[in-house]
C-alpha cells in the first residue's frame, strides 16, 4: 500500500469554507488511488485553512496526472472555494501543486491539473488531452458571447451579474463593499440635497462649495481653487482623466477659422501663429465624435451637448494654455429611452463655423471665456466616461476575458498569464450595463448623453477604434504628442508599458521558443480568432489579424491586454472624483445651449446652464463611488494566486516586481514637492485588473 501526503487549501474570503463532504482521488499514469473521504478530527475546510491528509493507493501511481475532488451535500448546500491541492509522493519526494482557484457548487466533481504550464503540443497523455478538451467544452457552454448592442464589442451573455458563474463573481467582501459604498455616497447625496434645498438654490459659483462635505480629496480642493486658470485647463488636457485626446496641430482645420491676429495676444513675444504651427507648439483637442449625438431629457427638461474645437499653445513660460474655442451645438435631437436593437440615424450637423458658433478667445469678456471652457470640459466628461474609460478599457478587456475563458484551458501558459488581469471584470461590466447605462440607470438620470446618446457616442468611437491606438508608443506618435512638456501621463505610461512588455516577453519566451511554436498552437489560434471575429466584430479600422504569426505579435497583444486592464484603466478611472467633484470644472450635463453672443454671458446664464443641485450631488456621489481606492485591490505585479509553479516563471515575476518598484521610486521622487502631483500611475495604486 502506497501512502501520499496531501494538503488542501481553502480560500480566505468570506464563506469560502464548507461543511459538506469532500472526497479526493489521485489519478496517476499507472492507476487511481482510493477514493478518500477528507475528514480529520474537528472541523475541516474552514476559511483560510490548509488541511493535511493521507491518501492511500494499492500500488504505485507513477506520475500523478490529475487530482479529482468531489463535493457532496451534507444536510444543506454549502459552496466551497478551493485554492489548491499539493501531493507529496511516498518516501517524501518533492510535492506537486495542483492549482484550483474555483468554487465547487452543488454535488460536483472537478479534476485539477498539476501547475506546470503546458501548451497543447506538450501533452502526450490521452487522459490529459481529453481533460483539456472537456474543460473547454464545459467553459464554452458556460461563457457565451452576446451582442449587448449593435456597433460595439460583444460581451458576456449575462443579463445581470446574478447570471454569471460564481468563479467570475465578486467575493462577498467585495460585493458588500461595492454596494455599501454606493449606499453611503447616495446617503450623503440625499443629506446634501436636503440641506441645500432648505437653504437656497445655486446663485453663484461659490454655492457649489456647499457640496464639499466629507467626500473630498486634496486634488479636488486644488481644482476648486484653480479651475478657472488657463494653465490648469491645459494641465488637465495632459494629465486629467482623458489624457489621450490632445494632438499636434500642423494645419488649422477648415472648420475652425482662427486667424493669427485673433490669438496673437496669447502667444509669446516676437512669434506668430504660423511660426508656432511649424515649430510644433500648437495643439488641438477636437470633440467631433460628439457631433450628432442625441441629448438626454432629465425630469422633462432637454439637456444640451456640443462638439467643441479647442486650440492650445505650449507657451514657453505658462505651459500649455487654451487660446481659442469653438462650441458647435448639437441641435437638437432628443434622446429616447435606449433601444439596444436599433442604431438610430445620426444628425448631420457638422462642426460648422458661423454667426451662431463664435470663436471664443482669452481676451473676450471673462465670463464668456469661462463658459466656453466649461463647455469643453462638459464634452470631456462625456468622452472620458463613455469612450476613454468604458469603451477603451472595460469593453476592450471584456473581449479578452470572454475569449480566454472560452478558448484556453487553465493549464495553458497564456491563461495563467492573463487570469489575474481579468479578475472581476465581467461582474463590474455587467453592473455597469444594468446600473449605469440602462434605460433607468444613473447616466439617464444625470448625464447629458444618457439614454440613446451614450450608445450612439460609443458606436461612433467604435467605428474608428484601432488596435494601434491601444499601444502607447503608437498612440503618442500618431497624435504627435511626443514632445509636450510635463506630460506625466505619457512619461509614466511608457515606463509601465516597457515594464509590462518586458515581463510578457520573458514569460512568453519560457513557453514559446520559436515563431513556429506560436503558429502551431491551435488553442492559441482559436483564442485570437475568437477575439477578432467574435469580440471585435464589425470594426472596419481595428486592424487586429485573426491569426498570430510570430512571438512578437503574441507579446504585443498580451501586453495590450495587461496594460489596458491595469495602467490605462487607472489613468482614466482613478482620478475621476478628483477632476469631477468640483462640478463646474467637469459638469456631467448642461441645461442651456452654448452662448452665441459673447457680450451676453452673465453669471446667471452660467448658473442656469451648469448642473442643478440634484445633478451636482449625484455626479459627486457616483464619481466618488467609482473612483475611490478599492479596499481589496491587488496592485500591479502582485499575484494572490500562484498560477505559475515553475521557478523560472517566478524569476520573471520577481524581475517585473523589481522594475515596478523602481518606477514607483522614480515617480515619487519626480513628484516630491509638486503643488499638483501626478500619482495615478504609481504601480502601488494600479490594480492588476478592472474591478470598478
Amino acid at each position: 500500500m502506497e501512502e501520499y501526503n496531501v494538503t488542501v487549501a481553502t480560500g480566505t474570503s468570506e464563506y469560502s469554507g464548507t461543511n459538506n463532504y469532500i472526497y479526493i482521488t489521485l489519478v496517476g499514469e499507472k492507476g487511481d488511488s482510493e477514493r478518500t473521504t477528507l475528514d480529520n478530527p474537528g472541523l475541516d475546510f474552514c476559511r483560510g485553512a490548509v488541511d493535511e491528509y493521507k491518501v492511500c493507493s494499492p500500488g504505485p501511481l507513477g506520475r500523478v496526472l490529475l487530482v479529482r475532488l468531489e463535493k457532496q451535500r451534507y444536510w444543506v448546500e454549502d459552496n466551497w472555494f478551493c485554492l489548491y491541492v499539493t501531493v507529496a509522493p511516498p518516501g517524501g519526494g518533492t510535492a506537486l501543486t495542483f492549482p484550483c482557484y474555483r468554487w465547487l457548487i452543488g454535488d460536483v466533481k472537478v479534476e485539477l491539473r498539476e501547475g506546470t504550464a503546458m501548451r497543447l503540443s506538450d501533452d502526450t497523455s490521452p487522459q490529459l488531452l481529453a481533460h483539456r478538451k472537456a474543460e473547454l467544452q464545459e467553459r464554452q457552454a458556460v461563457y457565451r458571447w452576446v451582442a449587448w448592442a449593435p456597433g460595439i464589442p460583444k460581451c458576456i451573455d449575462a443579463k445581470t451579474e446574478a447570471d454569471l458563474h460564481q468563479d467570475v463573481r465578486f467575493d462577498n467582501e467585495k460585493r458588500s463593499d461595492f454596494e455599501s459604498s454606493l449606499h453611503y455616497a447616495l446617503l450623503e447625496l440625499s443629506l446634501k440635497k436636503l440641506a441645500i434645498r432648505f437653504g437656497k438654490s445655486w446663485d453663484n459659483l461659490e454655492d457649489f462649495k456647499r457640496c464639499f462635505w466629507k467626500l473630498r480629496s486634496p486634488i479636488s480642493e486644488y481644482c476648486m481653487e484653480h479651475w478657472k486658470e488657463d494653465s490648469f485647463f491645459g494641465y488637465q488636457c495632459l494629465n486629467g482623466s482623458n489624457p489621450r485626446m490632445i494632438q499636434r496641430c500642423k494645419k488649422l482645420p477648415g472648420n475652425f477659422p482662427v486667424s493669427g491676429d485673433m490669438v496673437q495676444g496669447s502667444l509669446a513675444p516676437r512669434t506668430t501663429l504660423e511660426k508656432e504651427l511649424k515649430a510644433g507648439n500648437i495643439y488641438l483637442v477636437d470633440y467631433a465624435i460628439m457631433d450628432g449625438v442625441p441629448t438626454n431629457v432629465i425630469r422633462g427638461k432637454p439637456q444640451y451637448i456640443a462638439a467643441p474645437l479647442c486650440l492650445l499653445y505650449e507657451h514657453p513660460d505658462q505651459g500649455l494654455i487654451p487660446i481659442a474655442i469653438q462650441n458647435s451645438l448639437n441641435l437638437n435631437k432628443v434622446s429616447k429611452a435606449i433601444n439596444i436593437h436599433v442604431i438610430p440615424p445620426l444628425l448631420q450637423l457638422g462642426q460648422t463655423p458661423g454667426l451662431d458658433t463664435p470663436i471664443f478667445l482669452p481676451k473676450n469678456p471673462p465670463l464668456a471665456w469661462l463658459l466656453a471652457k466649461i463647455w469643453v470640459r462638459h464634452s470631456e466628461f462625456q468622452v472620458f466616461q463613455l469612450l476613454s474609460h468604458l469603451l477603451r478599457t472595460h469593453l476592450v478587456v471584456e473581449v479578452f476575458c470572454v475569449s480566454t475563458l472560452r478558448q484556453l484551458p487553465a493549464v495553458h501558459p497564456v491563461y495563467k498569464l492573463l487570469a489575474p488581469h481579468l479578475r472581476y471584470t465581467l461582474e463590474i461590466n455587467c453592473r455597469g450595463r444594468t446600473q449605469l447605462l440602462s434605460a433607468d440607470g444613473i447616466f439617464k438620470r444625470v448625464v447629458s448623453t444618457g439614454g440613446e446618446g451614450l450608445l450612439i457616442l460609443a458606436q461612433n468611437e467604435y467605428k474608428v477604434l484601432t488596435y494601434r491606438s491601444l499601444q502607447p508608443y503608437q498612440d503618442f506618435q500618431q497624435r504627435g504628442a511626443t514632445n509636450l512638456r510635463n506630460y506625466f501621463y505619457r512619461e509614466y505610461s511608457l515606463m509601465l508599458w516597457d515594464a509590462i512588455h518586458s515581463f510578457v516577453s520573458g514569460m512568453v519566451s519560457l513557453y514559446y521558443h520559436y515563431d513556429s511554436d506560436v503558429v502551431e498552437d491551435t488553442e492559441l489560434q482559436a483564442w485570437i480568432k475568437d477575439i477578432a471575429e467574435e469580440g471585435f466584430v464589425d470594426v472596419p479600422r481595428f486592424g487586429l489579424a485573426r491569426e498570430l504569426h510570430n512571438k512578437t505579435e503574441l507579446i504585443t497583444l498580451l501586453s495590450v491586454a495587461i496594460f489596458t486592464s491595469s495602467a490605462q484603466h487607472a489613468a482614466t478611472n482613478n482620478g475621476q472624483f478628483d477632476w469631477c467633484a468640483w462640478v463646474p470644472n467637469t459638469p456631467c450635463t448642461m441645461r442651456h445651449p452654448p452662448p452665441t453672443d459673447k457680450d451676453a454671458v452673465t453669471m446667471e446664464m452660467i448658473m442656469d446652464t451648469l448642473p442643478d443641485v440634484s445633478q451636482t450631488c449625484l455626479e459627486m456621489a457616483i464619481t466618488w463611488h467609482l473612483g475611490r481606492p478599492q479596499p481589496d485591490a491587488i496592485p500591479l505585479g502582485q499575484y494572490r494566486e500562484q498560477y505559475f509553479t515553475e521557478s523560472q516563471a517566478q524569476e520573471v515575476i520577481d524581475k517585473f516586481r523589481q522594475e515596478l518598484k523602481e518606477i514607483e521610486e522614480h515617480i515619487l521622487t519626480q513628484n516630491e514637492g509638486l503643488e499638483l502631483p501626478y500619482l495615478f500611475l504609481l504601480p502601488s495604486r494600479i490594480e492588476n485588473s478592472i474591478t470598478i
